[in-house]
């Protein structure tokens, strides 16, 4: 389905992303981790085309997307949702109408412009935020939910342009661990409910792990461990982040378990 190839990004004389290769033969799970500035984001902003790659290819059931401009690039965004950190909802608009902005690459400039949607899409935005458990919300305002909830909302925008890839740029790394824990499971659950592809920036071993089917790790721009969660073991997870014996997974936890059992932090 989907293969990348020797894809590079050079800014300047620094290389951001090194001649990363891996190919996805079915829908899949994938996490992808990695220290900051290992080249995650700027991996994930080539394949959707927000960033255009220095060398290399993308290759998604047989289309060359490196190469597309225009309206075919614009369709291929639409194919290939992003989903980031700080959300990129519109804070004083409501929620509603936050998650019918994933439809505006199939609407006309008169219609965008008068905020005018069909009653279709309508129903569609409140269903789709029903699934993920917030459509009691959907009049309020998008500044007025929590974090958890306001990426909820930007996972339903994305829904709302039936992707067939969801491209998740750190999608927890702002929230708490009950909020980053619903918001993996609602990723998890549209993988393998609409049988999705999903990539997903993550910081932490025990969220790539328990949510994935498959971990790549990068160092430095490049790709240097391509594995089951079982395979990445704490001595793979040193090399990935150039960290010495003294490396601790539960210091980076996110699972709600593993920080209760923690000792309490000194005053």
């Amino acid at each position: 389905m989907l293969k990348i190839d020797k894809l590079t990004k050079r800014f300047g004389d620094k290389t951001a992303v090194d001649s990363a290769s891996f190919d996805v033969d079915k829908p899949a799970m994938i996490g992808i981790i990695g220290r900051s500035g290992a080249g995650k984001s700027t991996l994930l902003r080539m394949m959707n085309r927000l960033s255009d790659a220095s060398e290399g290819s993308i290759t998604f059931n047989g289309q060359e997307v490196t190469t597309l401009s225009g309206s075919a690039k614009r369709a291929w965004q639409a194919r290939c949702a992003m989903i980031f950190q700080q959300f990129n909802l519109v804070p004083r608009m409501d929620v509603v109408s936050n998650v019918l902005h994933g439809t505006l690459n199939r609407r006309s400039t008169v219609a965008t412009m008068f905020n005018l949607y069909p009653t279709g899409d309508i129903h569609k935005a409140i269903e789709i935020l029903d699934r993920l458990g917030i459509a009691e919300h959907a009049a309020k305002r998008a500044e007025a939910l929590s974090g958890g909830q306001q990426q909820r909302v930007a996972i339903a925008r994305g829904l709302m342009q039936d992707p067939e890839i969801i491209l998740a740029d750190e999608p927890i790394a702002s929230l708490d661990p009950m909020n980053a824990q619903t918001v993996m499971e609602a990723l998890r659950r549209i993988h393998e409910e609409d049988g999705r592809m999903v990539i997903a920036n993550l910081h932490t071993l025990d969220t790539a792990r328990r949510y994935c089917d498959r971990v790549i790790g990068m160092r430095d721009g490049r790709i240097v461990f391509d594995g089951t969660p079982a395979q990445l073991t704490t001595g793979v997870a040193r090399d990935i982040y150039g960290a010495g014996a003294d490396f601790s997974e539960a210091a980076t936890s996110t699972e709600i378990e593993t920080l209760d059992r923690s000792e309490p932090v000194p005053a």
